[in-house]
């Protein structure tokens, strides 16, 4: 009975044991199959939730290129970190290894990663060396990412700075041409899918999503070596002078193309920490000013327009002094009875004024209004200013009186680079821009604003300048024909004009025989010495001009061996004498 009991309770324990067997392998089978074929997408799901992720893919920034295809601005690689709030936070105790790793303060990095806790991704720094984002990631802190990203860098750095400005961290334009071009220059991201391990290293690429198209490149008009060449003369006379700022500009007086165009005082773009916002604008687009004596070769291109006068007319500006109204219009001495060729040699504000007022005030605004004053140059420069001329109908008797010497209107100094570009294209203007025409496109004749021998004819008087007797001789260039204009401008302040601010300005092309190239060089409240334009800005013009002629190759006019006399004027001007004043 004990032997039979026994083997029955043995069976029992067998027939439990292979029961739970039976029910163990039962409800393993069901639930693999349960794993694998009930709940397979809603588990794949999670998982991918887990370690799979959609990633960007960084398309890098078009090139900028000057005419000649040297690099002006350019998009090199660089890695963001990034972290996952939760993961990361759990692992707190590490937060001083990356902090001192990166440079930042513990505090600083508790400040952006917990108030945001519910995100799941947050940067901690941008744009660092892929050499230190490899030493990051070596840390094995988990939640802790790269991102590829693109940094711009200026290899011209302050000396093209203006004219190309700048990105943001996000590689988005927001000055100068990176601006005006943004769409063309910025690419399109792409996508991918990567799968990630529980540290936040991507372990494998799963599949492209949308291909990243990069930005296209762009040529500039801009040359570099004249860039170069032009910023320092300015920037040298702008510190000798003490001066609150200049700007100078160069234009190709065939094309319209700007070949230089800079300012002081700059900034670095690629030193983003020290970026004031005070020295962001392009002053030769933005800033405008009195032009003062340069204007005086369009009142007497109206002049001689008119028919009432001609080079050699004859004009009276004794004693020196011209009363207008209540209103005082002085030279600064008596030079008597001189020719309108004098009027521009000597810069006499008499002689202009007196042929301001004796020509039809519309025929004067004409001669202002066509070659560009009151409007914007249509460079599409971001922020580009029209400047300030008034209607003729508008005049008194004193504005054309002030407005034949340049006051009453106000210019940019690309605006008045462009009104010369027309006296240096036989009357025809311009339009400006920053790139060079392409290989397609029709060579640009321009329009016709002033007739071919009146712009001719002012041309070779503005030679004069340059030459003894002249407001100007320290814009001469051996070997070279210059032609040019002086301008020295007190400062508008409020109630009049001040005593002892000025702004002085040259304005010229060479070589003048057939003009190639036209620079206008502006410096604002020199307080050296010496403030007059032909002491100041014309030995900038001298030294920029005399660099530029000979790196683009322009052969010299002599102007050593062709004695400027008025025997070259076209035999309409040299005719019969105008009225005198």
């Amino acid at each position: 009975m004990t032997q039979t009991n026994e083997h029955k309770c043995n069976r029992f324990r067998l027939s439990v044991v292979l029961l739970l067997v039976v029910t163990s392998a039962l409800l393993l089978i069901w639930r693999s199959v349960d794993l694998h074929v009930l709940r397979k997408d809603f588990l794949q799901h999670q998982g991918d939730a887990r370690y799979l992720r959609v990633l960007p893919v960084v398309a890098h920034r078009g090139m900028i290129m000057d005419r000649n295809g040297e690099p002006l601005a350019i998009s090199t690689p660089v890695d963001s970190v990034w972290v996952q709030p939760e993961d990361f936070i759990a692992a707190h105790e590490q937060w001083p290894r990356i902090a001192k790793l990166l440079g930042m303060k513990l505090s600083k990095l508790e400040q952006l990663v917990l108030p945001r806790k519910q995100r799941e991704f947050v940067y901690i720094k941008r744009h660092i060396a892929p050499q230190l984002a490899a030493q990051v990631m070596a840390l094995g802190i988990p939640g802790v990412s790269l991102q590829r990203e693109y940094h711009r860098y200026y290899p011209a750095g302050e000396v093209a700075a203006h004219v190309l400005g700048f990105t943001n961290v996000d590689d988005e334009g927001q000055e100068g041409l990176e601006l005006a071009w943004n769409d063309w220059l910025q690419g399109v991201p792409g996508s991918q899918r990567v799968l990630k391990d529980r540290m936040g290293r991507v372990v494998k690429h799963i599949e492209l999503i949308r291909k990243a198209h990069p930005g296209k490149d762009l040529t500039l008009s801009l040359d570099r070596r004249l860039q170069y060449l032009t910023y320092r003369e300015l920037k040298r006379m702008v510190i000798k002078q003490k001066a609150r700022s200049g700007s100078a500009v160069i234009l190709d007086s065939r094309t319209g193309e700007v070949l230089a165009m800079v300012n002081q005082p700059s900034y670095n773009p690629n030193n983003r920490g020290q970026l004031r916002g005070a020295n962001y604008r392009n002053r030769a687009v933005t800033d405008v000013f009195e032009p003062g004596s340069t204007a005086k070769p369009f009142t007497v291109a109206a002049a001689l327009e008119s028919g009432k006068y001609r080079p050699q007319t004859l004009i009276d500006t004794t004693p020196g002094v011209f009363r207008v109204g209540r209103y005082r219009i002085r030279d600064i001495r008596n030079y008597g009875r001189i020719s309108v060729s004098t009027v521009i040699q000597k810069s006499s504000n008499v002689g202009a004024s007196k042929m301001a007022l004796a020509i039809d005030p519309d025929r004067l605004w004409r001669a202002y209004a066509r070659v560009g004053f009151g409007e914007t140059t249509g460079s599409g420069f971001p922020g580009e200013v029209g400047g300030v001329f008034t209607r003729s109908r508008h005049w008194r008797d004193i504005e054309r009186a002030t407005l034949a010497y340049g006051y009453g209107v106000s210019v940019t100094p690309l605006q008045l680079a462009r009104a010369y570009m027309v006296l240096a294209n036989d009357g025809r203007r311009m339009p400006v821009r920053f790139l060079p025409p392409s290989a397609e496109e029709e060579p640009l004749r321009g329009e016709q604003v002033m007739p071919e021998k009146v712009a001719r004819a002012v041309r070779l008087m503005m030679e004069s300048v340059v030459h003894k007797g002249g407001t100007a001789t320290r814009a001469a260039i051996p070997g070279y024909r210059v032609a040019g204009k002086t301008g020295t401008m007190k400062k508008a302040t409020a109630g009049g004009y001040s005593d002892d601010r000025y702004i002085s300005v040259f304005a010229g092309m060479a070589p003048a025989s057939d003009p190639r190239l036209v620079m206008v060089v502006m410096i604002n409240e020199p307080r050296g010495d010496v403030y007059y334009g032909g002491e100041v800005a014309a030995p900038v013009f001298a030294q920029v001009m005399s660099g530029a002629l000979r790196l683009l190759n322009v052969s010299p006019d002599d102007i050593s061996a062709q004695r400027v006399t008025l025997a070259g004027l076209p035999a309409a001007m040299t005719g019969a004498q105008g009225g005198h004043l």
